[in-house]
């Protein structure tokens, strides 16, 4: 099973993502945009990262009432966009109403258990049990109102892909180069190539590249670790 590299464009100021993204051409083909870029800048720098040869995954993880959030699939339709995500806990019929809204070659994703949250933080919520058993519940809930992907952490892929069909595809942040101790605020994480052993399409990667000297060095060093795995 292939896996792909995503770059999360997490950073302060459009100069700061471009002078990124210049270094990333021909290394790198996804990028995910998410709420902090796409809040400052809008579409037209969706566009204008796509421009330059990039696909996007658009990570605005929507949840509102259903039909808020079809009408705001259908607007997001024009974008150059691959890739989108909504909550999967905004129940069945939000979830269908997005997989409905959705052009055809447009992926929408399940976003099920963010990887900042651990049992701890669940519970305070008010669920019961631990990461792990919400993660396959709304994976399920998903995958049965129509959705093609999920976004879910790295130590959850192996449980998902025992449960769910082989076609869907697993997105998974929460990825740390071996050697990096820091997880930042990502109580779930792993390494790229056991990410992939595991069963991920894709992995999205933030902090380790954008904080690295040299970034393409840093996207290079992971896809190598992607193509270790046979």
């Amino acid at each position: 099973m292939s896996c792909e590299l995503i770059l999360a464009l997490d950073v302060p100021s459009r100069d700061a993502a471009d002078a990124v993204l210049a270094e990333m051409r021909g290394t790198i083909a996804w990028v995910k945009i998410g709420l902090q870029m796409f809040t400052a800048y809008g579409p037209d720098y969706v566009r204008a990262v796509a421009g330059r040869g990039f696909s996007v995954f658009l990570d605005l993880k929507l949840h509102d009432i259903p039909s808020t959030v079809a009408r705001s699939v259908e607007s997001l339709n024009p974008l150059p966009i691959g890739m989108l995500t909504v909550h999967a806990s905004g129940g069945r019929e939000m979830l269908a109403s997005a997989a409905k809204a959705a052009r055809p070659d447009l992926m929408v994703l399940g976003v099920t258990v963010l990887t900042s949250l651990d049992g701890i933080a669940l519970a305070e919520t008010g669920i019961a049990g631990d990461a792990a058993a919400q993660v396959a519940r709304l994976a399920k809930l998903a995958v049965s109102a129509g959705l093609r992907g999920l976004v879910c952490s790295p130590l959850e892929i192996s449980l998902l892909r025992r449960q769910l069909p082989a076609h869907l595809n697993l997105v998974t942040p929460g990825i740390r180069p071996a050697g990096d101790a820091g997880a930042d605020d990502q109580k779930r994480v792993m390494t790229p190539a056991d990410a992939r052993r595991a069963g991920a399409n894709y992995i999205v990667v933030g902090r380790p590249i954008l904080m690295a000297k040299d970034h393409a060095a840093a996207a290079a060093a992971i896809l190598q670790d992607l193509r270790s795995v046979g």
